[in-house]
C-alpha cells in the first residue's frame, strides 16, 4: 500500500524540468474516474490550470478595459446630471466639455503625482505636498500682476515657469538636508508651499486680486465651457509623452548610480520628468484650479496593487484618476442638489482621509 502511495505521489510531484505549459498528471487512481466525468476534484484541478495558464497580458487587458467601462459608466452619468434641462445646446457646450476636462485634468495630474514620487524615491510626493501648485498660482499671480490681459496660454507659461523654478528649489532643498525620514520630505514640500501660499495671499489682498487667487486654489470646474478647456489637451498630451518615457522615470527612480551605470542620463531624466509635472500643475490650475491630493492617493493605491513599475503602471494610475475626478466631481453636484460644491472642497476631505490611511499603514 505505501508502494502505491509513493508512485501516485512520484506522479503527481511536479519534475524540474517538466514543460510549465503542459497539463498536470492525473494520478492512475483518479485517472479511470476522471475518464468517465465522475471525478468533481480532477475537473476542478483541470478548470484551475485553464484560468492559470491565461497569458499575464491578456487578463491586464481584460481587467482594464473593465477599468474603462467603469470610467465610460461615470463619465456617462456626468454628461446626464445637472440643474439644466439636457439638450444638443447644453449637452455640446457644457456636459461634453466639462467631462472632457474632468477626464484629462485628473488622469494627467495622478501621472505627474506617479512620476514625482518616482524621481524623489518617496510616495508622500506629489505637486501638492512639494510647494508646485502653490508656485504656479505665484506665477499666475505675476502674469496678472504685469500682463493683466495675458491670454490662457501665457498664463500656462508663467505659471509653468514659476512651477518649474519651485520644483527645482524644492529638490535642491532635499540635497541639503538629511533624510532620516520619508515623512520629512513632504513635509519640507508642504512648508515650502505654505511660505509662497502665504506670500501670493498677502500680494493679492494688497492688488484686490482675491477674487482670481480663490479660483487658482480651488478647483471647480462648473465655470468650463467650449473654447475653455482647450489648454488641458496640452496636458493630455503630456501623459502621453510620460507613459512613452516611463522605463526611463524607473530606472532614474532606482537611484542616480544605477541609472548612470545603465549609460541613462540622470539628471536630463528628472529635469524632464519634473518639468512635465510642472506644466502639467500650470495647466490644471489656471483651467480649473488646484485639486489637492489626487497625485498622492491614485498612484499609491495603483503601487499596492501592482507595483513600481512604471510602464505596467501608468495607465492603470491615468485610469483611476480620471475615475476619482470623476466621482468626487458627480459628489460635488449631488450633495447638495440643485446647488454645486467647489471639487476641491470633496477632493481634499476625501484626499486628506486618504492621506491618513496610508500615511499610517506606512508607519507599521
Amino acid at each position: 500500500m505505501s508502494l502505491v502511495l509513493d508512485r501516485e505521489q512520484t506522479a503527481t510531484r511536479p519534475s524540474p524540468h517538466r514543460d510549465l505549459t503542459a497539463q498536470p498528471v492525473v494520478p492512475t487512481s483518479t485517472a479511470g474516474s476522471a475518464a468517465s466525468g465522475a471525478t468533481p476534484v480532477a475537473t476542478a484541478e483541470v478548470t484551475r490550470s485553464r484560468s492559470a495558464s491565461l497569458p499575464m497580458g491578456v487578463r491586464g487587458l481584460l481587467a482594464l478595459a473593465a477599468a474603462l467601462l467603469v470610467i465610460l459608466g461615470l463619465a456617462a452619468a456626468s454628461l446626464v446630471v445637472g440643474v439644466a434641462d439636457l439638450d444638443g445646446h447644453v449637452l455640446l457646450h457644457s456636459r461634453v466639455p466639462r467631462t472632457l476636462a474632468l477626464v484629462l485634468a485628473g488622469s494627467a495630474l495622478a501621472v505627474s503625482g506617479q512620476i514625482m514620487q518616482l524621481l524623489t524615491r518617496n510616495v508622500f510626493v506629489e505637486p501638492s505636498t512639494a510647494g508646485t501648485m502653490e508656485f504656479a498660482t505665484a506665477g499666475l499671480l505675476v502674469s496678472a500682476l504685469v500682463w493683466p490681459g495675458a491670454p490662457m496660454i501665457a498664463k500656462m507659461g508663467f505659471g509653468a515657469v514659476a512651477a518649474l523654478l519651485g520644483t527645482a528649489l524644492f529638490l535642491r532643498i532635499l540635497a541639503r538636508i538629511p533624510l532620516r525620514d520619508m515623512l520629512v520630505t513632504p513635509l519640507v514640500g508642504m512648508m515650502l508651499g505654505g511660505v509662497v501660499s502665504a506670500g501670493v495671499t498677502f500680494v493679492a489682498y494688497r492688488t484686490d486680486l482675491m477674487q482670481s487667487l480663490s479660483s487658482w486654489t480651488t478647483g471647480d470646474f462648473s465655470a468650463v465651457l467650449s473654447g475653455r478647456y482647450e489648454l488641458l489637451w496640452v496636458a493630455g498630451a503630456l501623459t502621453l509623452l510620460a507613459s512613452f518615457l516611463a522605463d526611463r522615470f524607473t530606472v532614474a527612480g532606482m537611484g542616480e548610480a544605477f541609472t548612470t551605470n545603465l549609460g541613462l542620463d540622470h539628471r536630463r531624466t528628472v529635469m524632464v520628468g519634473m518639468a512635465v509635472a510642472a506644466v502639467v500643475s500650470a495647466t490644471v490650475v489656471v483651467t480649473v484650479g488646484a485639486l489637492p491630493f489626487l497625485g498622492l492617493v491614485v498612484p499609491n493605491i495603483v503601487r499596492s496593487v501592482i507595483g513600481d513599475n512604471c510602464r505596467r503602471s501608468v495607465p492603470w494610475v491615468a485610469l483611476l484618476g480620471a475615475g476619482f475626478v470623476l466621482a468626487c466631481d458627480l459628489l460635488a453636484r449631488l450633495v447638495i442638489h440643485p446647488f454645486e460644491m467647489p471639487i476641491g472642497t470633496v477632493m481634499g476631505i476625501v484626499g486628506a482621509a486618504a492621506f491618513l490611511v496610508i500615511l499610517l499603514r506606512g508607519r507599521r
